[in-house]
């Protein structure tokens, strides 16, 4: 990869999502995340023309409801990228994926969703956007859209929460058919621990 701006050295490749590349990246003396945003089709969502603007539009609004997130470091509309805090941790993929939940992360989901719902919004749920760090639940991608109920957490995101089995042959193989067909989750074989998860959020 080619210089950037001066001072920003790209370790390595962290992930791809629907509407970037991310990397690790050293920058004024600390790990941040480089985001530089790409505009390949997406089949399941519809972005708007400029992705950085609306990215940082989202964040904006995520931050002023109390949503806890990554902080914006530097943002470069013109060549389409922004940097921002590292959160150092496993995703919840990885814990999904490991068997290693814990009943405060679903809670604190449940805390991030009474903010969310409030404010007639909803976030990508899907597990490679959240992360953990020291026992506290961060999301780490800056999109939101209008809520809608088949998409909220109970409804949509809790089932990838809960399907340990697919999220582990996800993250060997990145196939998305061990978790979902046509973005809608599996749900068999999940019932009982999403039963058990919607206890905590009725607790």
């Amino acid at each position: 990869m080619s210089v950037i701006m001066e001072g920003l050295n790209i370790i390595r490749h962290i992930g791809k999502g629907k509407g970037g590349n991310s990397y690790l990246a050293g920058f004024g003396g600390r790990e941040v995340v480089y985001k530089e945003m790409h505009y390949e089709p997406c089949d399941t969502y519809t972005f708007e023309a400029n992705k950085l603007q609306s990215e940082l539009r989202d964040y904006k609004r995520l931050k002023s409801i109390g949503i806890s997130m990554p902080e914006l470091i530097y943002y470069d509309d013109v060549r389409q990228f922004l940097i921002k805090e590292y959160i150092n941790g496993p995703t919840i993929a990885e814990i999904v994926g490991g068997n290693a939940m814990k009943d405060v992360y679903i809670s604190q989901m449940f805390e991030m969703c009474g903010l969310l719902y409030a404010n007639n919004l909803n976030i990508d749920y899907f597990p490679t956007n959240f992360v953990v760090e020291n026992d506290r639940l961060y999301y780490i991608d800056y999109e939101c859209n209008g809520y809608m109920e088949e998409w909220d957490f109970e409804n949509w995101g809790v089932y990838f929460w809960a399907n340990t089995s697919g999220m582990a042959k996800f993250i060997e193989t990145g196939d998305h058919k061990y978790l979902s067909e046509n973005a809608k989750p599996h749900k068999h074989g999940s019932e009982e621990t999403v039963e058990r998860y919607m206890r905590l959020k009725n607790g």
